[in-house]
């Protein structure tokens, strides 16, 4: 008789290796994933190296724009500062009390117009005093004139030695001296006078009052009573790169008047315009660089003595050049030779890698002299996505 047979029991795999397995399990399906995200991107995007390839999303989405052919200004940017043309600190040349100030703080004045009044009585007196002087003396030199003509006609008769009339000769001269002194004092105590009353030497904006009537002033006061500011016209003086000289001074021999623009700090707001008025006569070896001066009307009175401000001088104009916007313009080596390029639209909207030759440029367009030809159309915006052939859509493009 068969004895029955006892199944085997089964023995479950060791926690370690269970462990292992499922580790394992969860590289693999890692790696799955990113095989699948990375095939989704080759396939759909335009990535670094495979830009511009068309897919399920179609054509590149880009920005175009035509070549013109068209004038385009030089300019030479630079940094300067407001600069008046007249500053004039106004001082008292006499001594004495102040008595009445005739002007309001930040009021424009006129030249001779009215400021200040000094007291006048201690140099109206010597004026007096002065023209008394020489009224005396006025009168000693007729008396000594009258006696030099009696002199002269006794001496013809021998009533008088010569010695006599050598002497009234002398002492009329040294009379005339006298008077000639006196009028001297004169036009001194006068001129005292006239200090007296402070006029404004210049037309120009008024600062801060720098004393109060009552206060003693005297022509060493190192303040002043006011400064006067020049406003109208005004000046901007700034430095340009000494490589721009030579264009600058070619303009100015030949007669032409270079615009001059200046803007706010930010370089957004443009303040004025002027014209160029004249250049240092030496380059600063330090950095390399010359001053210039620039005139405006400042009728608004926008600029302000001592204001930074941004300026660009208009060196030259080019005229019928071929443009095209500095945003169309790349650089690299799409065909092996280092340069710069753009990306041409041609038929069915593909685009073709040129390579072209820029030149100056101005106010975001680029002068291109070789290359390009007007009427062309060329990728603005979305070049960093594209390759040679690729195909490309912009907006307003038909089908």
């Amino acid at each position: 008789m068969t004895e029955p047979q006892t199944p085997t029991p089964t023995v479950d795999p060791p926690p370690a290796r269970r462990r292992r397995r499922w580790l394992w399990a969860v590289v693999v399906v890692v790696l799955l994933a990113v095989i699948l995200v990375a095939v989704h991107r080759w396939r759909g995007g335009a990535g670094r190296f495979g830009a511009g390839r068309t897919g399920p999303k179609g054509p590149v989405p880009v920005e175009v724009a035509t070549v013109r052919r068209g004038d385009v200004p030089i300019w030479i940017p630079a940094l300067g500062t407001i600069t008046p043309f007249a500053t004039v600190t106004v001082r008292t040349q006499v001594s004495g009390e102040l008595q009445r100030i005739g002007f309001v703080e930040g009021q424009t004045v006129h030249a001779g117009e009215f400021l200040a009044q000094i007291d006048p009585r201690p140099y109206e007196a010597a004026l007096a005093l002065a023209r008394a002087a020489l009224d005396r003396d006025t009168a000693l030199l007729a008396n000594a004139r009258r006696d030099l003509a009696r002199y002269r006609a006794l001496i013809v008769r021998n009533a008088v030695s010569r010695q006599q009339l050598d002497t009234q000769k002398a002492l009329v001269a040294q009379t005339a001296g006298t008077v000639e002194g006196d009028r001297a004092q004169v036009r001194t105590a006068a001129l005292n006078v006239n200090y007296a009353h402070i006029v404004a030497p210049i037309t120009g904006r008024v600062g801060l009052r720098q004393v109060d009537a009552g206060n003693y002033v005297t022509p060493g006061d190192a303040n002043g009573i006011v400064v006067i500011t020049q406003m109208r016209p005004i000046s901007a003086i700034f430095s340009i790169p000494e490589d721009d000289v030579d264009g600058v001074l070619a303009a100015m021999r030949g007669g032409r008047k270079l615009e001059v623009e200046v803007y706010d700090r930010s370089g957004a707001t443009r303040l004025a315009t002027g014209t160029l008025l004249t250049i240092d006569n030496q380059i600063d070896p330090a950095t390399g660089t010359v001053k210039l001066r620039a005139a405006f009307a400042n009728q608004d009175g926008r600029l302000f003595p001592n204001q930074f401000v941004n300026v660009r001088l208009l060196e030259q104009v080019l005229h019928g050049r071929v443009l095209i916007p500095d945003t169309a313009v790349q650089r690299g080596a799409p065909k092996g030779v280092p340069g710069t390029f753009v990306y041409v639209v041609g038929a069915r909207r593909r685009v073709t890698v040129q390579p072209i030759v820029v030149g100056p440029a101005s106010d975001h367009e680029v002068v291109v002299t070789q290359g390009l030809v007007p009427g062309q159309r060329v990728v603005t915006e979305g070049g960093d996505r594209l390759r040679d052939g690729a195909t490309v859509q912009w907006r307003g493009a038909g089908s």
